[in-house]
């Protein structure tokens, strides 16, 4: 198998290279950095808004979406290679948790029709309207109730850790249609515009809000929200998929929302941090670039996240083909989060006390990022589903191992 790529894709990746050089300034990523700890989510401002409308033209979003939705109708190659060199600087051009891969997998014609371009073109924005107090690893437990009207249902319940709730267009809403049903049936997905009358969104405040963390902090948003639905009406058309099947539309979307380079690079751009301050700088007097301990343990990270890089690549190249993509999400699931948790234990044990500190302490190292990193990448194994329930999907999907559901305990084999 041949892993590296091509003269072409080389150079596409030296175009965007120099696309960002030119395009991504100071002042652009300044007002993203504001909007971080603001009312709006990163690079909502009018200067972040230009930037999208010449990354747009240039046709670097939406490359693997088909051109009558206003996509490219290219390869998720060359969407990967476009795609992480943006997320480097900190300007999300991925697809991945708009709720697009869903729709284009689920939707109906004219769903695709209306919120693929939209979506492409950043004119509508998802929030994720999943987890609830009572449910959250186990989502099937969840409570928010969408009741049958004649053409239309009415919603209510309350859902928690909204994130980008309160600057987003609509929600891309999880509930349940049938309560008579198993837990893992009778549930519905929802295209829900937030201005529609009986939803609130309130904030919850993260321990990343004071100070605001740096853009390329993992997980460091400064707000996320709870979101409260009282008899919410929407018609039947915002219904995404067969009603009482949005457990496997909604499965079906996470993992399709797992493949990419804004994903994989959540968990290793730790790594990437580490050995580009490390070959440059000292602390004290000490040179952490020349200790054999630090270089050994920063090579065995390192080989991890190549396998995190090879594993998304995997995932990419069943999705181009047409396979079928069953576990292995779940198990890039596993591992980079589990691997961008060691990366960063590992880091604090090379910087000492310099590891603990923000972007407001003078003596802070690369504005802080990597002690805001510590306060967020344990977060990474709970976000977008854990940890253990990714491994019971890889045993169960992927070895075929029996559920122990109905008899309330392990069988032994």
């Amino acid at each position: 198998m041949e892993f590296a790529y091509t003269l072409q894709q080389e150079a596409l990746r030296r175009e965007v290279r120099q696309f960002i050089k030119e395009n991504v300034t100071p002042e652009v990523a300044e007002e993203m950095d504001m909007h971080a700890g603001a009312e709006r989510p990163r690079g909502q401002g009018p200067k972040a808004a230009a930037l999208y409308k010449k990354i747009h033209e240039r046709g670097w979003l939406g490359i693997t979406y088909p051109k009558a939705y206003g996509g490219q109708g290219g390869d998720r190659i060359t969407q990967y290679i476009v795609e992480e060199e943006f997320t480097r600087v900190g300007v999300n051009i991925s697809l991945g948790g708009s709720g697009a891969p869903a729709i284009m997998a689920a939707g109906t014609e004219e769903q695709k029709q209306y919120y693929i371009p939209r979506l492409i073109k950043r004119e509508i924005s998802f929030c994720l309207g999943f987890t609830e107090p009572h449910a959250g690893a186990d989502l099937a437990n969840l409570r928010c109730s969408a009741v049958r009207d004649g053409d239309h249902y009415m919603i209510n319940g309350q859902k928690m850790y909204t994130t980008a709730a309160h600057a987003s267009t609509h929600i891309y809403l999880m509930a349940r249609t049938n309560r008579d049903a198993p837990k893992h049936e009778g549930i519905s997905i929802f295209l829900i515009p937030m201005d529609t009358p009986g939803i609130t969104v309130r904030p919850l405040w993260t321990i990343q809000n004071n100070p605001t963390a740096p853009v390329s902090t993992t997980y460091g948003a400064a707000r996320t929200n709870e979101t409260f639905f009282d008899d919410v009406r929407v018609h039947k058309s915002c219904l995404l998929g067969e009603e009482n099947k949005g457990w496997r539309v909604g499965s079906m979307g996470l993992n399709l929302d797992r493949v990419g380079a804004s994903r994989y690079l959540i968990s290793v751009r730790r790594d990437e941090d580490i050995v580009n301050w490390v070959k440059n700088n000292a602390m004290d007097g000490f040179t952490p670039g020349k200790d054999p301990a630090i270089r050994d343990k920063i090579a065995e990270l390192w080989i991890e996240a190549q396998v995190c890089r090879l594993m998304t690549m995997r995932s990419m190249s069943i999705v181009e083909r047409g396979g079928k993509f069953t576990y292995e999400g779940s198990a890039e699931k596993v591992w980079a989060p589990e691997h961008g948790v060691r990366i960063t234990e590992a880091i604090t044990q090379m910087l000492g006390p310099y590891a603990s500190l923000l972007r407001t302490s003078p003596h802070a190292i690369e504005d802080g990022v990597f002690g805001h990193n510590v306060m967020g990448s344990f977060q990474s194994g709970i976000n977008h589903g854990s940890v253990q329930v990714m491994r019971d999907q890889v045993a169960r999907r992927g070895l075929g191992l029996p559920s122990s559901r109905k008899s309330g305990k392990v069988e032994a084999r």
